[in-house]
């Protein structure tokens, strides 16, 4: 994965402790890619409640602009990653369908910032989500999932569509691919640590 980022740990380290869990949310809408980028970045094999779709859940679960979709997280995932020596992050991937939302108040408890996954085609599926975590306190980058056969967009452009804060990291992201999902926590982290000085 290259070189660790460069952290001024002091910022999530308690003093005298030899590592320090920070507790980072991976959210978005439905079928977005939160699965996909906890299996490919997490260093333990991730905790996973993925289930078989059924007939019962189209009526629940919007199917449109989704391709391929056979299963569905029905709780959480869960992943970790070694950020450096000293901190490691604790990813909890959200359900991304509405009926789960009370879940997210519990989940978001304790988290020190989100990753918002939004896939370019259906931006008006995350405004829901991003309403979310701005309502829990949260800090926040959006990370830009790049799906095959989707065309990019323009940062302004999304910037636009999302009503994003100036600050607000955007990142491109393959959910699918350990690099560029680790540049998107990457982003998170570096923006974290900024708004905490």
């Amino acid at each position: 994965m290259g070189s660790a980022p460069s952290l001024d740990e002091q910022a999530y380290v308690r003093a005298g402790a030899t590592q320090t869990a920070v507790k980072i949310l991976v959210v978005g809408h439905f079928a977005v890619g939160k699965t996909t980028f906890i299996r490919a970045i997490s260093e333990i094999p991730p905790l996973s409640t993925e289930e078989t779709m059924t007939r019962a859940g189209e009526l629940f679960d919007d199917l449109k602009g989704v391709r391929g979709k056979t299963t569905t997280t029905v709780a959480m995932d869960f992943g970790r990653l070694t950020i450096s020596e000293r901190v490691v992050l604790y990813l909890f991937g959200t359900p991304g369908q509405q009926r789960f939302v009370q879940m997210w108040e519990d989940m978001a408890r304790g988290a020190l910032g989100a990753l918002v996954l939004v896939d370019p085609e259906r931006l008006a599926d995350s405004f829901g989500v991003i309403d979310l975590i701005e309502q829990y306190g949260l800090d926040y980058a959006i990370a830009v999932n790049r799906f095959d056969g989707t065309r990019d967009r323009e940062e302004r452009a999304l910037r636009e569509a999302l009503d994003l804060l100036d600050d607000t990291p955007v990142v491109p992201v393959d959910a699918r691919d350990q690099r560029s999902s680790a540049d998107a926590l990457i982003t998170l982290v570096r923006y974290l640590l900024d708004r905490a000085h």
